[in-house]
């Protein structure tokens, strides 16, 4: 009976921690698609399909899918190198992002990663503040002594 008891509940505290997964993704993935709407659509596009040789896709794009600090870097600075990507070249600027809180970062990223096609694991807003690095204080930031 005591063998049972421990059994259902573990099933259970599992069953609750995917529950929980679960709804945190979706919630960052409802909270990035309006991110996207917002900051990425126009160049992007709707279906993630991108500008041939200007915006590179979105959709089942290697640079998506596999490196998150290297997406999470290029949208936090920017690009604007002419770079190869899954066999085609793009050259067209891309703006900083940096303006955008890091969970509103991790979330577009999770969205990014999970439409159009992708499924990938969730961005963190740890690792989104671990490509940001420390936020330097301004002067004015700064208590006078």
């Amino acid at each position: 009976m005591k063998k049972k008891l421990i059994t259902a509940t573990a099933l259970f505290s599992f069953g609750i921690m995917l529950w929980a997964q679960t709804n945190n993704l979706s919630a960052s993935v409802n909270r990035g698609e309006a991110i996207y709407k917002k900051e990425c659509l126009s160049c992007h596009q709707v279906d993630g399909g991108g500008v041939p040789h200007m915006n590179p896709p979105l959709a089942q794009s290697s640079n998506v899918l596999k490196d998150k600090q290297k997406i999470i870097a290029v949208v936090l600075k920017g690009m604007s190198d002419r770079i190869p990507l899954d066999d085609e070249y793009y050259s067209n600027i891309m703006a900083s992002h940096s303006y955008l809180t890091d969970q509103q970062i991790a979330d577009v990223l999770t969205y990014v990663r999970n439409s159009f096609g992708n499924k990938a694991t969730a961005v963190t807003v740890a690792e989104v503040k671990a490509v940001r690095g420390p936020v330097k204080k301004t002067t004015s930031q700064v208590k006078k002594s």
